[in-house]
């Protein structure tokens, strides 16, 4: 009964992952203030982006987009510290959800043919309960009405973390851990590859140079946020 759901949102209220403040009945997850004011980078609909140019001369990718603009202290970093550290899978899923809407509508992406999300470690995503790209490869594949894959591509190695490392130690730290485990299933797909924060692309690259070794494969990139260092 709605009363019983309204008497519970008071005495535990339901926030926004973004600014904190109470959720309306009809609001999930976001407040529709923080859906409409979030910062977006809008590079899904030109082609001269700065993550665009990020993988210029690194690796062959069709296009390259993100959501949100990443800004230390502000609310995508609130949304992203709740989605990756505190269990808010439903983070994820909203974004991709939201961001599917704008990507369907796009020539860009229209031949896209499945979503890939960037995988972790088998022993990380268990102590996690859950690999947080994944949670926006489904709100992305809900929205967009495409399949995800989460088995195709696989982390065989734990990498360390890759917060203070420089852009050339990422790459080292990265470039080999990733492994494709079936070839045939992916041969000539578009694939949609997506993480949730790109800084400098040494993981994704590696994502995405190991998905091109497949014929005839290309590869589109979405993320929830981009930042730069």
């Amino acid at each position: 009964m709605s009363w019983i759901s309204d008497f519970i949102s008071l005495v535990y209220p339901s926030v926004c992952m973004a600014c904190g403040e109470g959720l309306y009945k009809n609001e999930e997850c976001i407040c529709n203030q923080c859906i409409y004011s979030l910062p977006k980078t809008n590079f899904h609909t030109f082609e001269d982006n700065a993550l665009n140019k990020l993988f210029w001369g690194r690796v062959n990718v069709q296009h390259a987009a993100a959501f949100y603009d990443f800004k230390k202290e502000g609310k995508v970093q609130n949304l992203l510290h709740q989605l990756k550290y505190k269990g808010q899978q439903q983070v994820g899923v909203k974004v991709g959800n939201l961001y599917g809407n704008e990507l369907l509508n796009n020539e860009k992406f229209a031949s896209v043919d499945v979503i890939i999300p960037v995988p972790l470690h088998p022993d990380k995503q268990k102590k996690r309960g859950y690999n947080q790209s994944e949670c926006f490869a489904k709100g992305l594949s809900q929205s967009m009405q495409l399949p995800y894959d989460s088995e195709t591509l696989i982390r065989s190695f734990a990498s360390e973390t890759q917060t203070k490392k420089s852009k050339y130690l990422r790459w080292e730290n990265v470039k080999t851990i990733f492994k494709i485990t079936d070839a045939e299933k992916i041969k000539g797909k578009h694939i949609l590859l997506v993480d949730d924060v790109i800084t400098t692309g040494a993981t994704i690259e590696s994502c995405a140079q190991h998905l091109l070794s497949v014929a005839e494969t290309k590869v589109s990139i979405a993320a929830i946020a981009f930042t730069t260092l």
